[in-house]
């Protein structure tokens, strides 16, 4: 996959651009030894939400499993087998549960589940917590939470399935995951100043690194706005749409940006991220503003004109059909 068709026309990294629009902040982050038999079930994150991460929109879980293997299950579906290496990712806030063996259950309720984030988020829970019957097999993982915004608008979310397993080849000289577990595992014990806030920053590196992975390992059939940044002539135009969001861009000027005729590239466009262009653009002006409005440090209307808009009338109706308020009603919910 060349790196072109991902950072675009001139080096811009779109997915960078992306997770700091969205505001993407580690909520969450503790290490789990599970000893056989072993069960956990999690309702859906936004129940939670509130007390690991009050300001955040929406709740991403993670898990990297170091040691031993068990089975997942989102919701209602079938349970699927993970092993020591893989990477589990609920990027929709599903009910999901974690079991040594499929017809496992905890007994615990839901309510039990929000006593313990609530426990683990004000610190009354150590580092590294202990489940299961004490038997002898092991299963070991980092579970990670993660808050970002989803409104106005998230290409990021909206690429990702209800569960990503990724494998992981462990041993790799030099691997950018293993050395961020490392150093996120001599965080645990040193109880240092300042070291919540370390592990918290390296989940979010982790979670990037994840994300990144899961990017190259896209089949070549797959759609979706990640698969779009890998493809050249899409990957091109939306790199230039977040180079120089406030441009008067065209269906022609892009297409002759990116080498495809103009019916070639909107039909890529449509059929990769799932909507036209230029409406793609709406949205991430949209987004951009929501960010600029939240942050309170400029007037709407100059917010507006940031971020393409030449009028103010037209910049509150493309937000508010977007956002469903006004630019000024969302500036000051945000505040609330």
């Amino acid at each position: 996959m060349p790196d072109a068709a991902v950072t675009g026309a001139s080096g811009k990294d779109v997915l960078s651009d992306v997770l700091r629009a969205i505001k993407l902040t580690g909520a969450l982050f503790f290490w789990v030894d599970a000893s056989s038999p072993w069960s956990v079930e999690v309702p859906r994150a936004d129940s939670f939400a509130e007390a690991i991460l009050p300001s955040a929109q929406h709740v991403i879980s993670y898990h990297i499993i170091t040691k031993g293997s068990g089975w997942i299950s989102i919701g209602e579906s079938p349970p699927m087998k993970f092993v020591e290496g893989d990477i589990l990712v609920i990027p929709h806030e599903d009910t999901y549960a974690m079991r040594s063996a499929p017809e496992e259950r905890s007994g615990l309720t839901p309510e039990d589940s929000l006593d313990f984030f609530r426990a683990m988020a004000t610190g009354h829970l150590p580092f590294v917590v202990t489940e299961g019957g004490g038997g002898p097999a092991l299963t070991r993982y980092v579970c990670g939470f993660l808050g970002c915004d989803a409104r106005p608008f998230n290409p990021l979310l909206g690429a990702l399935p209800r569960l990503m397993r990724i494998p992981r080849v462990g041993g790799a000289p030099g691997d950018l995951l293993d050395r961020l577990i490392e150093l996120t595992l001599a965080e645990a014990p040193a109880q240092r100043p300042g070291a919540e806030c370390v592990r918290l920053r390296l989940s979010e590196l982790m979670f990037v690194e994840v994300v990144r992975r899961y990017l190259e390992t896209l089949p070549p059939e797959q759609t979706g706005w990640l698969a779009g940044l890998r493809d050249p002539a899409v990957g091109r135009a939306v790199a230039l749409f977040h180079e120089n969001p406030a441009r008067d861009w065209t269906i022609e000027e892009l297409a002759r940006e990116t080498g495809v005729s103009r019916s070639v590239l909107a039909a890529r466009f449509m059929r990769l991220v799932g909507c036209p262009p230029i409406q793609y653009l709406t949205r991430w002006r949209v987004q951009l503003a929501a960010r600029l409005l939240t942050d309170g440090l400029v007037k709407v209307s100059a917010v507006g004109r940031d971020v393409g808009y030449k009028s103010d009338a037209a910049f509150s109706r493309s937000f508010k059909r977007i956002a469903g308020v006004s630019p000024a009603e969302w500036r000051d919910g945000r505040r609330e």
